[in-house]
């Protein structure tokens, strides 16, 4: 029995997709900067996937969608294309769990002499918007928060914190990849000047992304060449993949409304069955959540340490995949930033774990699961040994 339940690293690309780019591949190949039949033909295909994408997220010209490589793309495209407007340098500001591809284009820009305010959360991984409002200052010219956190799955009031951005004079971007396709995301009503997409979260292909970038905002590219994509991302647009991006997109808006509180229902489900295991700790926001999220740390006896990531290989050797928060690098594994980032300590950095379902997920899989993990659990740190440290 197999289950994939780690939907928030990548989803399988939907039948549509492959076929739609199949087509393209076979009958629209052409470079679509081209002025003869082929290119208009690939030309026709990339503006269908811009209007696809654009109305995924209510955007009301397509021509603000700039497509990319993917999320970090977009995400870098976003920091360092403001940034590269100015001559001195000048403050921006993110929150302390954004993503690696927030996170780092930041620490080059204080390299470069910029500074970065890292606004603190509270232990659901939640911004306070007074926080935001009182790390304002005259130059500030960027605010980045993350739409929804991939890790603990905690959703950001962007509403309020895009507001107090605006009145100030700076300029709002989001990284919106976990929450696209998922919940509704409207362009027109959200103070959002720059927003960034990933296909293959939505069941699109891997290898695209887009960002979103509001009418009279500018920005500096980071690619030189022959100035597609409005001159902002050159390079000959990847046809057939942002074809399938685009069938990604308009399907994920057209089965939101029911998919979502399906994922909300299974989500809540699986709280729900391990809410009696002690050696789960539930993290992020339980209310204010990514409709398809869970994710815990393991609390083990004392003396007792189990990462994230043995908890994801005893759970595919029993062939369900899950995700963990810790990273390894060079054989070395390392806690959590976003857990250290909500006050967790370093043991329970390490020991994140999170389950993301999809459109394949069902309720017996989510039943399979849970009596699969408290099994690994009990195995790794028995409820008796746990229970007696505890009391």
């Amino acid at each position: 029995m197999q289950i994939y339940l780690d939907y928030s690293a990548t989803t399988p690309t939907r039948l549509e997709a492959i076929a739609t780019m199949q087509a393209v591949l076979t009958q629209q190949w052409g470079n679509p900067s081209s002025l003869h039949e082929w290119g208009g033909r690939a030309a026709t295909v990339l503006e269908q996937a811009r209007m696809q994408v654009a109305s995924l997220v209510n955007a009301r010209n397509a021509e603000s969608i700039i497509f990319t490589s993917g999320g970090t793309e977009a995400d870098n495209l976003a920091i360092m294309g403001v940034a590269q407007r100015y001559s001195s340098p000048q403050h921006l500001i993110i929150s302390s769990i954004e993503h690696s591809a927030i996170a780092e284009p930041a620490r080059l820009l204080e390299r470069w002499g910029w500074q970065v305010t890292r606004l603190p959360v509270d232990g659901n991984g939640c911004v306070n918007p007074d926080c935001l409002q009182a790390a304002l200052q005259p130059n500030t010219v960027l605010v980045s928060i993350v739409y929804g956190q991939s890790e603990v799955g905690t959703l950001q009031p962007i509403e309020t914190l895009g507001k107090i951005t605006r009145s100030h004079g700076a300029l709002f971007h989001t990284d919106a990849v976990q929450v696209a396709g998922r919940l509704p995301i409207d362009l027109q009503e959200l103070p959002i000047d720059l927003l960034s997409l990933s296909s293959h979260k939505i069941y699109g292909p891997q290898g695209a992304g887009a960002l979103y970038i509001r009418p009279g905002v500018e920005l500096v590219p980071l690619l030189g060449g022959g100035g597609q994509e409005s001159k902002l991302r050159s390079g000959t647009q990847a046809v057939p993949i942002i074809a399938g991006f685009g069938i990604a997109a308009e399907l994920a808006a057209q089965e939101m409304p029911t998919e979502t509180s399906r994922l909300v229902s299974l989500r809540d489900r699986l709280f729900a069955q391990l809410a009696d295991v002690p050696q789960l700790i539930p993290t992020g926001d339980r209310q204010s959540r990514l409709p398809h999220h869970a994710s815990f740390y393991i609390k083990g006896a004392d003396g007792e340490k189990v990462s994230g990531k043995t908890i994801v290989r005893q759970m595919n050797l029993a062939g369900i995949g899950i995700g963990a928060g810790s990273a390894c690098h060079s054989g070395k594994l390392s806690p959590s930033p976003i857990l250290l980032a909500m006050g967790y300590d370093k043991a329970a950095a390490l020991s994140g774990i999170r389950l993301t379902l999809g459109r394949e997920t069902t309720a017996a899989d989510i039943d399979w699961t849970a009596t699969v993990l408290k099994q690994i659990l009990d195995r790794l740190i028995p409820v008796k040994l746990q229970l007696s440290v505890n009391s």
